[in-house]
């Protein structure tokens, strides 16, 4: 990290409410914002922000651009961020709140006594980076502002023995609508989804073209190359293909030890060195897991 950028570590939600310059939260546990009711920030260099519990925000009408992979979008639509806790954004001097919208900060103690806390582990929206937010329609904006208002509606009620119920069960149907408008998004991309098909596929070819051994390419690597999160780009993929990043990538792998099967002199341990597998087994696991057939016995059908 560049030494002029200045990190702030949110331990919790009333730290992430001082350094606003808001009020303290009417819950330690639990709060939501409008973003209208922030003042501006005041950013002398370029800062790192670490929080320590989950946020979600519905940003409209920011004076600022996103960029979702590589390409840009203005604030003007209703976008939806998510956070996990300890993931890591930066800001630049320039950064300014939205003028509309809202920030929900949730500790994860908040749910550990719900089916919601195990849930959040799997919802793949949270793994994404700041770059892959939800761009929501406006019939989509609406449906997700009247279920934020109930909750803002219910944080700012007197707390009683029903709150904390209510607000989770409005985080659950919140939650059960960003599932699928994530789910509308990949679908209606489909000029970038066959770019970024296209992408993958050079990256996998390139990777299994070189001559010699080979490292296999891992679903990280893959994601790096195309400045997506893991996550975002399997979930993305899931939704193209049926397949995962790493189940792509093994396709691919069999494909050219298939080639290498059929078209060589190479012994098995041979591909499964030059495939970038450590250990030979590993490859005819996985060749039989794949095919039904040992890598001999593909071979011998050729022959």
């Amino acid at each position: 990290m560049n030494p002029s950028t200045a990190t702030i570590h949110l331990k919790s939600i009333a730290d992430m409410h001082k350094v606003v310059g808001v009020s303290k939260p009417k819950h330690p546990l639990f709060s939501i914002l409008r973003f209208d009711n922030f003042p501006p920030p005041e950013l002398t260099q370029r800062t790192k922000l670490i929080s320590d519990f989950y946020q979600i925000a519905l940003k409209k009408e920011c004076p600022c651009k996103m960029q979702y992979g590589q390409t840009p979008f203005d604030f003007d639509e209703g976008i939806i961020s998510c956070f996990a806790p300890r993931q890591v954004s930066i800001v630049d001097t320039d950064f300014a709140f939205a003028e509309v919208g809202w920030i929900i900060s949730i500790h994860a103690d908040f749910l550990r006594s719900y089916p919601l806390s195990q849930k959040m582990k799997n919802f793949g929206f949270f793994d994404y980076d700041v770059n892959e937010a939800l761009i929501l329609s406006e019939d989509e904006q609406q449906s997700i502002e009247i279920i934020i208002e109930q909750i803002e509606k219910e944080y700012l009620r007197p707390i009683d023995r029903f709150s904390q119920d209510v607000i989770i069960s409005a985080l659950e149907l919140l939650f059960a609508n960003f599932n699928r408008y994530y789910n509308r998004q990949f679908v209606t991309r489909q000029n970038q989804s066959s770019e970024l098909l296209n992408r993958v596929e050079n990256i996998l070819n390139a990777s299994f073209s070189s001559e010699g051994e080979q490292e296999i390419p891992t679903p990280a690597h893959l994601a790096s190359q195309l400045n997506m999160s893991g996550k975002y780009l399997s979930d993305y993929l899931k939704q193209l293909t049926g397949q995962t990043t790493q189940q792509i990538i093994h396709q691919k792998l069999i494909e050219k030890a298939k080639d290498m099967l059929s078209t060589t002199q190479l012994s098995v341990s041979e591909i499964a060195y030059v495939l970038g597998f450590e250990y030979p087994q590993s490859f005819n696991k996985l060749f039989k897991n794949k095919t039904a057939l040992s890598p001999l016995e593909f071979r011998q059908s050729f022959n």
